[in-house]
């Protein structure tokens, strides 16, 4: 699509106006996928605002749960200080995959062929004559 498209679209990335917007702020962090964390300023109650510039399509599942936690004001440091390393048994956070080529279809989906296997003898369909 070239250069203009990203200024105008939010969902593809940030716009300029949340470029210009980070002028005078502090980046704290990036996650393991490139998003980058920012923190600056303050809201009504005083609370400091925290927001992501996400590496990519604009999807809030892109967010790892250590860094929503910190978005959240679940934990006031970042979560490279604050937290434990993680454990080898844990799985990395994935976005959410529904609508992608990836995402699950179970056997009986129309996009998995539509068929499913067959019912067994514990299945009695339902009549109103019954």
């Amino acid at each position: 699509m070239g250069l203009p498209f990203p200024i105008f679209t939010w969902w593809n990335g940030s716009t300029f106006g949340t470029w210009l917007g980070r002028r005078g702020k502090t980046r704290v962090g990036e996650d393991a996928l490139g998003n980058l964390y920012f923190e600056g300023g303050t809201d009504p109650n005083g609370i400091p605002r925290r927001w992501v510039l996400y590496n990519g399509a604009t999807d809030a599942s892109r967010v790892p749960p250590e860094w929503f936690g910190w978005l959240h004001h679940q934990h006031d440091a970042v979560p490279d200080q604050s937290l434990p390393p993680a454990r080898i048994w844990e799985k990395p956070a994935e976005p959410n995959l529904t609508g992608t080529r990836a995402a699950y279809r179970p056997s009986g989906a129309l996009e998995a062929g539509g068929h499913r296997a067959r019912s067994t003898g514990d299945y009695e369909a339902w009549t109103p004559d019954a």
